[in-house]
């Protein structure tokens, strides 16, 4: 069962978007696959010192998003099928390759510059 113990908050971004994310990068990691329960709304609030409200929250934003399905009889289980996967990797690799250019940017480095770097530094 995934473990919210790791997750390091921060204050920039909602919480319940965050606790999203975290799953999301178990998930890409393949820490976690599809049919893995989540543990209750409780128990994550009490792991993160969070109100349930905002894990509910977190929940929901899960359930749209199609890899968290929850049913009366077994809880909150993941759902990852290929599509969802690859989703999820598009999401999070497009958004770190995003956060890298705009560092650059904002320090004035030129796009050759970052290739040299980035050549340099990849083995």
């Amino acid at each position: 069962m995934l473990s919210f113990y790791e997750l390091k908050l921060n204050h920039k971004d909602p919480v319940y978007v965050q606790a999203a994310l975290y799953v999301k990068r178990q998930i890409l990691l393949r820490r976690v696959v599809s049919g893995d329960k989540l543990p209750s709304r409780r128990e994550i609030a009490a792991q993160l010192s969070i109100n349930p409200n905002t894990v509910q929250k977190a929940f929901k934003l899960m359930e749209d998003e199609g890899y968290v399905r929850t049913s009366s009889t077994q809880g909150s289980v993941l759902y990852v099928d290929e599509a969802i996967f690859s989703r999820i990797e598009d999401e999070l690799t497009w958004e770190l390759v995003q956060s890298f250019i705009n560092s650059a940017k904002e320090i004035n480095l030129s796009f050759k510059t970052v290739v040299e770097l980035i050549s340099e530094q990849w083995e």
